[in-house]
């Protein structure tokens, strides 16, 4: 939801500012946030490779709609030279890097985020369906009868009879704990470290401004532009 709202807000930024390019830009903004999900998701691609691709594509459109809106006829040949030439020309200033550099530094801690949630989720799935044997079963039945163990905390618990249940029970399972003690923390450490600056919400909703400030960066620089495309 999130990265479909910042597509959003980047596409009515061209919709509304930069009507005459808004077809053409929208689908470089597509295949942006899906390069931007696909990361997020797990997909192997770099966030550099996928920012670069988006500026180097959208440089032979604001070429043509911005930097030089008289020229008629842009051939496929000259488009690909445009794209070949961004990184050199630098018609953006340095908000590609800027938006490298904050990309990386948010979206690669909620990737992780998710990779260790879905982790957690199938530990608890697999410990959530265990098979016990007849006898087990009596015992954990007989468990639920329990005051403590039906959240009455200030009922003195059964304690004997749990303990000899779990140590029965799920004494194969007892290895998991050691692991498990140790993941919540680490969850609760990365989801700390992705509040603030590059807070993966903050990223993505502020994207479309860094795409504005492009966009001025290229006009005011047109002529100097124009006469390096040119050459």
């Amino acid at each position: 939801m999130l990265i479909k709202l910042s597509e959003n807000y980047t596409s009515t930024l061209f919709c509304n500012a930069y009507k005459n390019m808004a077809v053409e830009a929208t689908t470089r903004v597509q295949e942006f946030f899906t390069d931007v999900a696909l990361f997020v998701f797990g997909t192997d691609i770099r966030t550099e490779e996928f920012v670069n691709r988006f500026f180097d594509t959208l440089f032979p459109v604001v070429y043509n709609h911005v930097i030089n809106p008289g020229l008629t006829d842009v051939t496929l040949e000259y488009a690909q030279c445009l794209q070949m030439a961004r990184r050199d020309i630098r018609p953006f200033g340095n908000i590609p890097n800027k938006v490298i550099g904050r990309m990386g530094r948010s979206l690669l801690p909620s990737r992780n985020f998710l990779q260790a949630l879905n982790l957690g989720i199938e530990v608890i799935n697999t410990t959530d369906h265990l098979h016990f044997s007849k006898d087990c079963s009596r015992a954990l039945l007989r468990m639920q009868y329990c005051p403590h163990c039906q959240g009455l905390i200030l009922s003195k618990p059964c304690m004997g009879y749990c303990l000899n249940v779990i140590r029965g029970c799920l004494a194969y399972m007892a290895e998991v704990d050691l692991h498990w003690q140790e993941y919540i923390p680490s969850l609760e450490e990365l989801s700390s470290a992705m509040h603030g600056t590059y807070d993966i919400e903050h990223v993505l909703l502020n994207f479309h401004s860094l795409v504005n400030d492009a966009l001025m960066q290229a006009h005011v620089n047109g002529q100097e532009l124009t006469e390096q495309s040119d050459s």
